[in-house]
């Protein structure tokens, strides 16, 4: 087993209430919810720095696209969303 730590956090009653109930459902514990819940957070925030640090060194690589050709492009996916209606 991996080694845990206790995290205490601040919750409002009607947040506390939705999230007994959920353990209740998923015949789980609080704790095991919130950690879950915590761990997707984390994972979820991770891949979002991620994909913004991709764009960062794209643009520092000048792999970029102009004003124009982003509204050009724009331009033609909504005429070809429109022409499939």
């Amino acid at each position: 087993m991996s080694k845990t730590s206790v995290v205490t956090a601040r919750l409002d009653v009607e947040t506390l209430s939705e999230l007994d109930r959920l353990a209740e459902r998923l015949d789980r514990s609080r704790a095991w919810v919130v950690a879950k819940a915590v761990e997707r957070y984390v994972a979820e925030e991770q891949e979002f720095h991620a994909f913004i640090q991709a764009g960062i060194d794209s643009a520092d690589r000048g792999e970029l696209i102009s004003q124009e050709e982003m509204e050009a492009w724009f331009e033609a996916r909504h005429r070809q969303a429109a022409a499939a209606e």
